[in-house]
């Protein structure tokens, strides 16, 4: 025990002992400063400066713009941009969904496939078929006030109240003579229609060009796109006088008739309507006599 207090003892001195630390002038050894320092005093000293340098370095590095260059934090400006390629990325991917399916609508218009929407309407009608003996069908007082307003305001009204579907109003694309008629059984959704080479063909009505390029069975082919999701079809022609893209006009010169393709066997303009992937009969639009 009395090692260990003089053990104890002595460390307590060293730490205690005073020391002078003296700034001389090298050339007078004439004393500038000087200052009374232990051990102790030191280690002290010493902590609380790096205590403080730490707080000093973690707060400026938390509040301020340097943070950015310390692996494992990302900037602001990083998340802003993540945050708005995100959007991108999301607007693109329906952007990119919506045109394989205006393409796979456009690709089977060339092939002359038609969309699968058959509805069992007998079914249908099975299903939601109501017994009238089962409705009370005694107009309530209401029904009986509003039936009077309305047959009153009726009786000096000066205009029809019916209001008719709108429809596009098509023009023949060529003048000639159809040698084949529209025929869904032999999925000749077209009529064929024979007239000279070189013939302008027209535009059915105005719109926009969807394609316009070659293809092997019908040769030259330029797809119109119109109001209402109507479509027109053009094909077997010399020569495309319109791009991808292009805006027509109800009328306008848009190819010249030729016999191009494998599925030809003369002059002719092969001409299709489809109407949101089904097809339809163009004689039931257009007067080509």
């Amino acid at each position: 025990m009395a090692k260990k207090e003089k053990k104890g003892t002595e460390i307590k001195k060293k730490l205690l002992h005073k020391y002078r630390l003296v700034i001389l002038n090298e050339s007078t050894f004439e004393e500038k400063i000087s200052f009374k320092l232990s051990r102790l005093n030191v280690f002290v000293t010493g902590t609380l400066l790096m205590i403080v340098l730490i707080g000093l370095t973690t707060l400026l590095i938390a509040f301020t713009p340097l943070r950015e260059y310390i692996p494992g934090y990302s900037s602001t400006q990083l998340k802003r941009q993540a945050t708005e390629l995100t959007y991108k990325t999301d607007s693109l991917v329906n952007v990119l969904n919506y045109t394989n399916r205006y393409l796979d609508n456009v690709r089977m218009v060339l092939r002359g496939d038609v969309a699968n929407n058959e509805i069992n309407r007998d079914s249908l009608f099975e299903q939601f078929k109501i017994d009238p003996s089962t409705v009370n069908l005694t107009p309530i007082k209401e029904d009986s006030l509003l039936r009077a307003q309305v047959a009153l305001e009726d009786k000096y009204n000066l205009f029809e109240r019916d209001v008719n579907d709108v429809h596009i109003v098509l023009f023949p694309p060529v003048s000639g003579i159809l040698s084949q008629g529209y025929d869904p059984e032999k999925k000749h959704y077209a009529v064929d229609i024979v007239t000279q080479k070189d013939a302008p063909v027209k535009a059915t009505a105005s719109g926009t060009v969807i394609f316009a390029e070659w293809t092997t069975e019908t040769g030259y082919v330029i797809i119109l796109e119109h109001a209402e999701g109507l479509l027109s079809v053009y094909k077997h022609n010399g020569s495309l006088n319109k791009a991808q893209g292009d805006l027509v006009r109800a009328g306008e010169v848009i190819a010249v008739v030729g016999n191009t393709g494998e599925l030809t066997t003369g002059p002719h303009l092969h001409f299709e309507l489809w109407s949101r992937g089904n097809p339809e009969n163009p004689t039931d639009y257009i007067d080509f006599k």
